[in-house]
């Protein structure tokens, strides 16, 4: 394994932590706590495209499994929280590995498509199927996340929360990319034929990975839902599915970062463009071709290019 650089770590901490004392406004709260969910989306969604190179756009519905299976645990079970927290990232493997033993051994815009109709699927669930999940009106009367007996009942103690889970995330993640599964996936990615005559059974490898990123991405959907108090379907649409996307590319494909700095570059572009709210979306679609054209690497690779070449 590769030495741990703590630097993406530090940066983190040293944001969230800011954050966290310099900020009462508890809109700004919240906006800082949905950017740190979808940033942990962002960053294991690129572990499936960037690192191991399977183009999924059903992300999207594995973050809605979580929280509808985070709502029906609160108010129609009525259990503790940490009963969804434990549930929801088993049925999301689950569903995973099902969908993903025929699904994986396509490739391209096929595996794409694939996974759209699957995402599609789930969304068509959730609006047809109200007497489960309340349908088009939403999910209402989710109560609040609590942990060891502790309620997390304000803005300021569930950011304080979400910073600890983000920050542990971010050093897991970390330890994965200096350790041998990188490469491995890397490898896959490059050359599966090459991969199978090195003995590396691909198919389960990738099997693995995108049902491992599917019980990370529930478990995300279950704390969205504590946040929010409220889902309906249009949060779990094949439009954040894309977002997705966007968040890993602009940020930077294969490199842990770039999800995190994706997420935090679009979780912008609502605040600091909330006066062109028509234009939002020309916006988001603008700086995605810039990137594409002109920064390939994204970010997080730019970035790294310009720190080696003044090394």
């Amino acid at each position: 394994m590769r030495k741990l650089n703590p630097t993406l770590f530090l940066i983190c901490a040293i944001a969230v932590v800011g954050i966290g004392f310099g900020v009462e406004n508890e809109y700004y709260l919240g906006v800082a706590t949905l950017m740190m969910i979808n940033a942990l989306n962002a960053a294991a969604f690129n572990i499936l495209l960037g690192y191991t190179g399977i183009i999924s756009m059903g992300q999207a519905a594995f973050f809605g499994i979580g929280a509808y299976i985070g709502a029906i645990v609160s108010v129609k079970l009525g259990l503790h929280p940490m009963f969804a927290v434990i549930i929801a990232p088993a049925v999301a493997f689950a569903i995973a590995w099902v969908v993903g033993y025929p699904v994986l051994k396509l490739h391209g815009h096929y595996l794409a498509m694939a996974t759209l109709g699957f995402g599609m699927i789930i969304y068509i669930f959730m609006n047809e199927f109200d007497f489960i999940t309340g349908g088009p009106s939403g999910f209402m009367g989710i109560g609040n996340f609590s942990l060891f007996g502790l309620e997390l009942d304000t803005e300021k103690a569930f950011y304080i929360f979400m910073s600890g889970f983000f920050l542990l995330s971010i050093f897991l993640y970390e330890i994965f990319d200096k350790s041998f599964l990188h490469y491995k996936l890397k490898f896959i990615k490059n050359s599966e034929s090459a991969c199978r005559s090195y003995g590396i059974n691909v198919i389960r490898t990738k099997l693995m990975v995108f049902s491992t990123v599917a019980a990370i991405t529930a478990l995300n959907g279950v704390f969205y839902t504590y946040y929010t108090h409220f889902i309906s379907p249009v949060s779990f649409s094949f439009t954040y599915s894309i977002g997705l996307l966007c968040m890993a590319i602009v940020g930077g494909l294969g490199y842990i970062s770039g999800g995190i700095i994706g997420a935090i570059t679009l979780g912008f572009i609502p605040e600091v463009f909330a006066t062109f709210e028509d234009f939002e979306m020309i916006i988001y679609g603008g700086l995605l071709a810039i990137v594409v054209m002109f920064f390939p690497g994204g970010i997080a690779g730019t970035l790294k290019k310009l720190v080696k070449k003044n090394a």
